[in-house]
C-alpha cells in the first residue's frame, strides 16, 4: 500500500489570502472582501506529497490487462494530515523615551493570543537583518500637491538607504482613482528612483484600494525562498473619497499579507484632521508606526525612524491555547515581563485559517 504523507502548517502569522484573483476594480460597485475569500497560506502552498514505498509483500494485485484497476490503485492510497499550529510575529520594543531596545531575550516576553497564554513559544531571535520586501505607496491625489516634490526625494533617499542590492526587493504605487504600479519588485535603486519620479498628482483618493492592491497581489504572491519582512510605507492625508473596499477591509487585507504598514501625513495644516485618525488606525492595526510631520523638513525623519525602526525588530514563533481553526480574529498581545517601562508594539492579532 502506498502513502501518501501530506504536512504542513495550519497557520503561520495571518497568512490566509485572497484567492487571487484581480485587485478592486475602481469602474466596479461591488467587491468581494476578505472575509469572503478562501484561506490560503504561502507557507505552504509549494509543499509537495512525500509518497512512502509500499511494505514489502503488500504490491496492489494487477488487473486482468496487465494494469491496475482504478478501484484497487484508489484503496492503495492514504492520506495523512497532519496539523501544525504555529504563529510568527514581528516586533519592536522602546524605553520611555522612544528609543529601540535590542538585546532582550525570549524570556523577557510573555505572549498571550486570544486572551489565554500561548502553550508555548517556539522560536524567537532578533531580527536585524532579515531581507525586506517593500511597497512605497505614494497618494498622487490633488491633495497632496504643495509638497509632493519633496517627499519624492525624501522617498528616494529612504530606498537609497534602505534596499540592499540582491538582498531586499521594493516597487513603487502612486495612487488617485487608481493604483499604478510605477516600478515593481526589484533591488535597483535606480530604477526605483525613476519610478518615484514617474509618479504625477491629480484626481481623487482611493487609498484603501491601493493599500488592497498592494498586499493582495503584490506582497502576498511575491516569492520568498525564506523569513522576509513585508512593509509598505503609505504617504497620503489619509482622506479617502473614491475606494470600492473599506478602511477595515485593507486591514485585513494586509493582516492576511503579514505586511506592517507605516504612515506618513502629508497633512501640513498643523492640526491632526480625520485623515490623520484613519492613517493612525491602519499602522495601529498592523504593527506599524504613524508619522505626523507637520513640517516639510520632518518627512525625511519619519523616513530614516522607519529605516532604523526595520533594522530593530525582534520575531517569535508560539504555538496557541486552545487554536480553532474556524477563521475567526485572534487577537495577539506581547508583553516585556518585569519591564514596565518598555512598551512593544506589534500587529495586533490574525486570521485563524478555516477548515
Amino acid at each position: 500500500m502506498a502513502v501518501v504523507v501530506a504536512c504542513g502548517l495550519a497557520m503561520v502569522a495571518q497568512s490566509s489570502t485572497g484567492d487571487g484573483s484581480p485587485a478592486p476594480s475602481p469602474s466596479s460597485s461591488s467587491t468581494q472582501t476578505p472575509a469572503e475569500q478562501p484561506a490560503e497560506h504561502p507557507s505552504t502552498s509549494q509543499l509537495q506529497p512525500v509518497v512512502v514505498p509500499p511494505a514489502p509483500g503488500k504490491h496492489p494485485a494487477p488487473s486482468t490487462n496487465g494494469q491496475q484497476s482504478s478501484t484497487q490503485e484508489d484503496e492503495s492510497v492514504t492520506t495523512i494530515v497532519k496539523t501544525v499550529n504555529e504563529v510568527n510575529v514581528v516586533f519592536t520594543v522602546t524605553d520611555k523615551h522612544g528609543r529601540y531596545v535590542k538585546d532582550l531575550k525570549k524570556e523577557d516576553f510573555k505572549v498571550v493570543d486570544d486572551a489565554k497564554p500561548a502553550e508555548e513559544i517556539k522560536d524567537f531571535r532578533n531580527q536585524t537583518d532579515l531581507p525586506l520586501q517593500v511597497g512605497l505607496l505614494v497618494d498622487a491625489s490633488n491633495s497632496v500637491r504643495d509638497r509632493f516634490k519633496f517627499e519624492q526625494e525624501s522617498a528616494i533617499e529612504f530606498l537609497n538607504q534602505t534596499i540592499r542590492p540582491r538582498y531586499d526587493n521594493a516597487f513603487i504605487v502612486g495612487f488617485d482613482v487608481t493604483p499604478e504600479v510605477t516600478q515593481d519588485f526589484t533591488d535597483n535603486t535606480e530604477h526605483l528612483s525613476r519610478g518615484v519620479r514617474a509618479l504625477r498628482p491629480g484626481g481623487g483618493t482611493a487609498m484603501f484600494d491601493a493599500l488592497y492592491f498592494s498586499c493582495r497581489d503584490k506582497l502576498l504572491k511575491a516569492p520568498r525562498s525564506g523569513p522576509v519582512r513585508r512593509a509598505i510605507i503609505l504617504l497620503s492625508d489619509g482622506d479617502d473619497n473614491q475606494s470600492h473596499v473599506t478602511r477595515e477591509e485593507a486591514i485585513e487585507m494586509a493582516q492576511r499579507a503579514e505586511v506592517i504598514v507605516y504612515t506618513i501625513s502629508t497633512n501640513i495644516s498643523g492640526t491632526k484632521g480625520k485623515g490623520d485618525k484613519v492613517l493612525e488606525r491602519i499602522a495601529d492595526a498592523t504593527g506599524g508606526h504613524a508619522f505626523f510631520p507637520f513640517q516639510i523638513r520632518e518627512v525625511a525623519n519619519a523616513f530614516a525612524e522607519i529605516q532604523e525602526e526595520l533594522r530593530s525588530q525582534y520575531q517569535l514563533s508560539y504555538k496557541p491555547a486552545d487554536f480553532k481553526t474556524d477563521g475567526h480574529y485572534r487577537t495577539i498581545e506581547i508583553v516585556a515581563m518585569d519591564h514596565k517601562n518598555l512598551h512593544v508594539r506589534s500587529r495586533r492579532g490574525y486570521f485563524a485559517p478555516a477548515r
